[in-house]
């Protein structure tokens, strides 16, 4: 049993050794610690006005969600565009339906202004 896991074993075994090697190389070599204005993320020498998460409008995930759904479309087209050569009339009607359906979602997307930025 323990030949059929060796290989695996092994490097588990290599990467654990590694790590704890990084490690204590980083703590041996590492310098003072930082104090408290050195651990200040740099603005220009002033304090930061707002926390930097507060900047994202929530737009922008709407709009990540687009891309995501409509980037998803191009995953299902380069495997159909193998198939298409195989099947033929019936590949094209069943992309044509699935990208109707992608087109009614723009469209949607359009009309509620959801692809406007400002």
């Amino acid at each position: 049993m323990l030949a059929t896991f060796g290989a695996a074993l092994t490097i588990l075994l290599g990467a654990a050794s590694a790590m704890l090697v990084l490690r204590w190389t980083s703590v041996a070599i590492a310098a003072e610690p930082l104090t408290a204005p050195e651990r200040m993320p740099f603005s220009g020498g002033g304090e930061p006005e707002f926390h930097a998460w507060n900047r994202y409008h929530a737009r922008y995930y709407a709009m990540a969600l687009l891309f995501v759904a409509f980037d998803m479309e191009m995953v299902y087209m380069y495997p159909w565009a193998v198939v298409f050569a195989r099947e033929g009339l019936v590949a094209f009607v069943e992309m044509g339906m699935f990208i109707a359906i992608l087109l009614l979602g723009i469209l949607y997307a359009w009309r509620e202004r959801g692809l406007e930025w400002a």
